[in-house]
């Protein structure tokens, strides 16, 4: 007698709902013209520091909100609202991701209207945020040269489901072995259509460019929206 087996993709049937929440409030988004960026990345690769630099540069004129998703503490968000725009904290305590409602409940009481971008900083780890849409425009992964350059390697999923690598943290290279210059040819190596900014948030080094395409991209929501 010939044994029947059945697959069965688990991840697939726990995100279904997930998915509809976030193409819910991805076309939400979307009607207002607001650009939506998720930040994945290890502990400590810089991602608040980066939405620091980005927010200096962007100026008090535009207005924006960041939802930040860690463990415990609200340690991100303060770092946020002492510039002056909106940080909302979410603690997952034993959760290792944001997931959609998360970010729709984060959201319900906070007043979009004038919103140019919101920014999700995702918990730090290269696994399990990977799977979960949030309603973002785009999936930024962060990365940098002191945690090796075999990320991309043992970590796929994070580098395939982005848009685009910051690499941080390049001020380091100099102090660092050889093996950590290979991250950009690894990400590459399993997205090709990866863009890559290398940037520095201590030196400002490659800090313009990653200004000038997230400028374009908050350009063309107004735009898709009707509000250039």
């Amino acid at each position: 007698m010939t044994e029947k087996r059945q697959r069965i993709d688990v991840r697939q049937s726990v995100t279904r709902s997930n998915d509809a929440e976030a193409a819910a409030l991805r076309q939400a988004f979307a009607a207002k013209g607001i650009w939506v960026v998720n930040l994945v990345s290890s502990p400590g690769a810089g991602k608040t520091s980066l939405i620091e630099k980005t927010l200096e540069r962007l100026g008090p004129e535009v207005r924006a909100v960041v939802v930040e998703g860690d463990p415990y503490t609200s340690l991100d968000a303060d770092r946020i609202t002492a510039l002056g725009a909106t940080g909302i904290q979410i603690n997952t305590r034993a959760g290792c991701h944001l997931d959609a409602v998360m970010i729709r409940r984060a959201l319900a009481d906070v007043d979009l209207c004038d919103t140019a971008l919101i920014v999700i900083e995702n918990v730090g780890n290269l696994l399990c945020p990977a799977a979960w849409d949030l309603g973002q425009s785009h999936t930024v992964v962060l990365a940098s040269p002191t945690e090796g350059g075999d990320k991309p390697l043992k970590y796929p999923e994070a580098f395939i489901r982005s848009d685009v690598l910051v690499i941080n943290k390049t001020d380091l290279l100099p102090h660092l072995p050889p093996s950590s210059a290979g991250l950009a040819k690894n990400a590459r190596a399993v997205n090709a259509a990866l863009r890559i900014f290398e940037t520095s948030c201590i030196t400002g080094g490659g800090l313009d460019l990653w200004m000038d395409w997230v400028r374009a991209r908050m350009a063309d929501a107004r735009k898709a929206a009707g509000r250039a």
